[in-house]
């Protein structure tokens, strides 16, 4: 009893923000679409200092997560709590994006002001701190105000540091391991305790397999953030993952690698999984990230499918190689863009591909020209649309930095879907209506129903689920005014939560305003919820479903290329079909000549 009564606890407090919307309010929802592998992830090595008991035999490690996009955060309550049961206290804000920095400083304040101890960490304070020459001025003032901040990750130990240092009360103005990043194989599992999980639509998770990126893209922060030599977990360590999930019903998964196909070891990942499936029938359903090449390698394409990939997010970018050549995106091959498409297509998968907006080669009516292009002659389902941004992180920030350019200085902007730069081609009204113009232009019932028909031309395949997901994606844009990879299931919103500098409205005001906007997001809910079911069920019951095809699903011989407005049409596109030409020809020479030396060895 008199050793039970010495125990002392130590409450491990981890905050993945979110960002505030266009009116001053923390964007949550009362379930959220992408699940943050930054919290799973952090959860888990938190659980590991736990069970190894770090901060002495005598303390108990209470965790606590929140994913503010599906979970309000109440400063008051949590501090409550931890007053409550005693002890000591860290408040951890994980995974800080830019445009999340705002909000996670306003956050900190509170917890500050009442004496916790504070870190932050994230992509921003990474991409900042290894990119630049200076602490920049936000990261500065948060570090005045009382917050720690740390850049790097946070496995091999290096949690153990910051846990010990807030239980001594002696945390570093700054943690900085970004010339250190660390390996991941055999480091803890990531998850998350099921009441997290369940405020993720469909009870999804999120996991990497591995970190670090080959490539130089020019608006990419993940290379200068997770760097650029790969890091792998094994493939012991993806069955573990799978088997802690499924042990809480979760069995569907983001896999958040920036690009799987060139993971070394997504072979082995890919047949451990079957293994799980034909041997124990643990199924699992996946979204992955891929590049444009995916499909030359062989089997990729049939073993992810085969492992229960059933949606992958491809860094399409652009269809101008000159945009391409000039955001150093080298491994894009516009001329690879249908084959590899086609190939997803036929395979089942539904495809989402990223597109920037705003390189400096684009105008208005470039970009609405290319649009129609792609809706025509390529079967891609779901394109998301950003603004080009110069990240925090990203060269193209470094660069624009160094020259003096303006940028806004409203972090909370850098969500891809506001402009933040002038554009030298277009006036800042006329970039941010073509964005806008975008979505709409692509996203119309004729083109839904279209690629509803593409997929319902395979047999077994749902049309009505492609028309359902765009219909999504048009509704998160038009109804709610966000990026649709911000959406969830229910917006939340709360009077006294407004950013810290704006305004507490009235409570009649603030609720007569709920109310209104309320009335307007049902009517566009309901009117494009009803025209996205009809679609779809138009086409799951037409007879001739099977029988459709257009020029997008169309093979296209390598001589008649150049006949489709892809390449006729786009800036670069005949250039791109003429290397191609001369780099097929060359190889052909020297296949020949090969062929050529065996025979005469052989005589």
């Amino acid at each position: 009893m008199a050793a039970a009564a010495k125990r002392t606890t130590f409450h491990l407090v981890l905050i993945k923000p979110t960002h505030y919307d266009d009116d001053g309010y923390p964007i949550t929802w009362f379930r959220s679409h992408i699940p943050s592998n930054t919290l799973a992830a952090l959860y888990g090595l938190g659980e590991d200092c736990r069970q190894r008991q770090v901060l002495g035999p005598d303390v108990d490690i209470l965790i606590k997560p929140f994913d503010e996009t599906n979970a309000r955060v109440r400063p008051d309550k949590i501090m409550a709590e931890i007053k409550r049961t005693g002890g000591k206290a860290l408040i951890c804000l994980v995974g800080v994006q830019s445009n999340q920095f705002p909000h996670a400083v306003d956050l900190a304040r509170h917890f500050l002001k009442a004496g916790l101890p504070v870190a932050m960490g994230g992509f921003h304070a990474a991409g900042c701190l290894s990119m630049l020459p200076v602490v920049p001025p936000e990261i500065q003032a948060a570090m005045d105000m009382g917050i720690s901040i740390y850049a790097g990750e946070a496995e091999e130990g290096r949690l153990d540091e910051v846990l010990l240092d807030a239980w001594h009360r002696r945390l570093k103005p700054l943690y900085n391991y970004m010339d250190d990043l660390p390996g991941i194989e055999g480091a803890p599992t990531p998850h998350l305790p099921p009441a997290a999980l369940a405020r993720n639509e469909g009870r999804k998770s999120s996991f990497d397999l591995g970190r670090g990126c080959p490539f130089q893209c020019s608006f990419c922060t993940i290379i200068n953030v997770q760097g650029r030599k790969s890091r792998f977990r094994s493939t012991d360590d993806l069955e573990a993952i799978i088997r802690e999930n499924h042990k809480q019903g979760i069995t569907s998964f983001f896999i958040t690698d920036d690009n799987m196909a060139r993971n070394k070891h997504w072979e082995e990942f890919f047949d451990r999984l079957i293994e799980l499936k034909e041997n124990e029938g643990i199924a699992v359903s996946l979204i992955i990230q891929v590049d444009t090449q995916c499909h030359r390698i062989p089997n990729f394409i049939q073993k992810a499918r085969w492992a229960g990939v059933y949606r992958v997010f491809i860094g399409l970018e652009n269809v101008n190689p000159d945009n391409l050549l000039a955001a150093k995106k080298r491994q894009n091959k516009i001329t690879e863009y249908r084959k590899m498409l086609q190939a997803w297509h036929i395979s089942g998968a539904s495809t989402w591909a990223g597109y920037i907006l705003g390189f400096p080669g684009d105008t208005r009516e470039s970009i609405l020209r290319d649009l129609e292009i792609i809706k025509k002659e390529l079967p891609l389902d779901i394109l998301e649309f950003f603004m080009l941004t110069p990240l925090p992180g990203s060269e193209d920030h470094q660069t624009l930095w160094k020259q003096g350019v303006w940028m806004d200085p409203d972090l909370n902007k850098y969500d891809l879907n506001h402009r933040v730069v002038h554009h030298p081609k277009m006036s800042d009204a006329e970039y941010e209506q073509t964005y806008r113009d975008a979505w709409r232009i692509y996203y119309t019932p004729e083109h839904i129903e279209t690629v509803a028909r593409r997929h319902g031309s395979i047999p077994g395949r749902n049309p009505a689920e492609p028309a359902q997901f765009m219909t999504m994606f048009k509704i998160m844009f038009e109804a709610e005014n966000i990026h649709p990879l911000e959406g969830g299931i229910v917006r939340l919103k709360y009077r006294r939560d407004r950013r810290y500098g704006m305004p507490i409205e009235p409570i009649g005001v603030f609720h007569w305003k709920l109310a209104l906007e309320t009335v307007r997001k049902l009517k566009i809910y309901g009117r494009l919820a009803w025209q996205g079911w009809r679609i779809g069920q138009k086409v799951r019951f037409d007879p001739k479903r099977h029988e459709y095809t257009d020029l997008a699903l169309e093979p296209v011989g390598e001589d008649e290329m150049d006949k489709l407005s892809l390449f006729a049409d786009t800036a670069g596109g005949g250039a791109a079909v003429t290397k191609k030409r001369g780099e097929d020809l060359a190889r052909a020479k020297v296949a020949a000549a090969h062929n050529q030396q065996r025979l005469e060895a052989a005589e």
